[in-house]
């Protein structure tokens, strides 16, 4: 779950009010489209509910930890629990697909049999079963985000956060991304999915939480203009 009670962000060295008297909660299973134009507050949530950033005033809560009483030495735990999809990807040039995914798993020390059984059923999961020996630049745009979705899930999180995750790829490939990140979704996985691109947003339609000036001005579903979050079957 992740919840933000009465949240105020401010910036002393700019005199920023970043967020204010934000209150969000997002329960385990939802899919949330985060939207609002540039300086709204969106990075702001995002270093909020990765721990980047503490609150001014209130409280955070993401996995069912305290943001504000999180001690150091508690937060790369914290953070395991927690996907990252980028929108500029953060691949390692020099490993594979399949080592690219296969390093987050090391790092939080999974068994290599484990790996070896669980990086294949993510490519597959992102139709990448066939490149796990290419690099990234031997990859798209599209394949170099399913590749980072795929990292994302590797680990099973409770919690993906994909920031503009459409944000670099050929738009006609967005649909894809997004119905990607939604069959993760429907696995369990909480999503929440940043991003600037309105069409995106009422195509699928869903649970949609809209900042403007550091304050929520919208958070309801809206139907979308398709079925396609629900039957898989958007635009290509």
């Amino acid at each position: 779950m992740v919840e933000l009670k009465n949240v105020d962000v401010f910036y002393k060295e700019s005199g920023v009010d970043a967020l204010r008297d934000v209150n969000i909660r997002i329960n385990d299973g939802e899919f949330v489209f985060i939207v609002g134009d540039s300086g709204a507050g969106k990075s702001t949530l995002l270093k909020l509910l990765t721990g980047e950033h503490l609150p001014t005033k209130g409280r955070v809560f993401v996995n069912g930890y305290n943001i504000a009483k999180l001690k150091k030495s508690k937060m790369p735990k914290f953070r395991r629990s927690i996907g990252m999809v980028f929108q500029d990807f953060r691949l390692i040039p020099g490993m594979t697909v399949f080592e690219n995914v296969a390093f987050v798993l090391r790092v939080v020390d999974k068994p290599k049999r484990f790996i070896r059984q669980r990086v294949p059923y993510v490519l597959n999961l992102v139709k990448l079963a066939d490149r796990g020996k290419s690099y990234p630049s031997q990859l798209s745009g599209g394949e170099r985000q399913r590749v980072g979705i795929a990292r994302a899930f590797a680990t099973d999180p409770g919690l993906i956060i994909a920031d503009e995750p459409t944000g670099n790829i050929d738009p006609r490939l967005s649909y894809e991304i997004v119905e990607l990140l939604m069959d993760i979704n429907r696995c369990g996985t909480t999503v929440i999915m940043v991003t600037h691109e309105h069409d995106l947003v009422q195509y699928f339609g869903g649970r949609i939480i809209n900042l403007k000036k550091g304050k929520v001005v919208f958070d309801d579903f809206i139907a979308g203009r398709s079925s396609a979050s629900t039957s898989g079957e958007g635009e290509k």
